[in-house]
């Protein structure tokens, strides 16, 4: 039996990051892990996070990083100026990121958030941050739906015959399952859990468990 486990959104929450890949590891000797994005901002350890996470993990496992809303707000801050304001000014969270690094994000973080994808599909399911439109195909999917998109409550579609996996929608109700859609954004850094969903790579359908770890 093969798991893939889905995190949600970090925020700069390091220790409840830690402590999650622990959990990870004593839950199954190897898997994919993959992460939906929004590693910095309004925490404050956004960059102990990216370190982290761009370190990689230990053999055999697979780790896969998508971009949320955040890393790509962040790019843009150090691409123009009237971003930079945005992200520094706008509650987003930038200031806390940036206070994370003495001052700067390295060059090599930035690199690395603007070259993340969008998305992730395996045989079941489709792992995106924060969700996509029902109403146009599969790769026709605009980068804004993908990064910012929020579905009503209870709201759920075919998905093209997968699950869908996606956080960016925080609520201290989740994870939930909601027909063919889990969100696993449960708010840590506003004093929920750091949520993981675990899939069996060879069963159809949603979650077979959660892992929660506190802020």
């Amino acid at each position: 039996m093969r798991y893939t486990f889905a995190i949600g959104d970090i925020h700069g929450c390091i220790d409840p990051l830690n402590r999650m890949i622990d959990r990870i590891a004593a839950y199954a000797p190897e898997g994919t892990v993959v992460f939906l994005g929004d590693y910095i901002d309004r925490g404050p350890d956004g960059k102990s996070v990216l370190d982290r996470i761009i370190a990689g993990p230990s053999d055999p496992w697979r780790w896969i990083c998508l971009k949320g809303n955040h890393e790509d707000l962040m790019v843009a801050a150090y691409a123009d100026s009237d971003s930079r304001d945005v992200w520094i000014g706008m509650g987003i969270g930038g200031f806390e990121t940036e206070m994370s690094y003495g001052g700067r994000v390295l060059p090599q973080h930035l690199q690395w958030a603007a070259d993340l994808p969008l998305m992730h599909i395996d045989r079941y399911r489709i792992f995106v941050h924060a969700g996509v439109d029902p109403a146009f195909p599969l790769e026709q999917q605009s980068e804004h739906d993908l990064l910012w998109l929020r579905f009503p409550p209870g709201e759920s579609s075919d998905y093209w015959g997968k699950h869908l996996v996606h956080g960016h929608t925080p609520s201290l109700s989740n994870p939930v399952t909601t027909g063919n859609r889990t969100n696993i954004d449960s708010g840590c850094v506003f004093g929920g859990k750091l949520s993981c969903a675990v899939f069996d790579d060879d069963i159809a359908g949603g979650p077979i468990d959660f892992i929660k770890v506190s802020a």
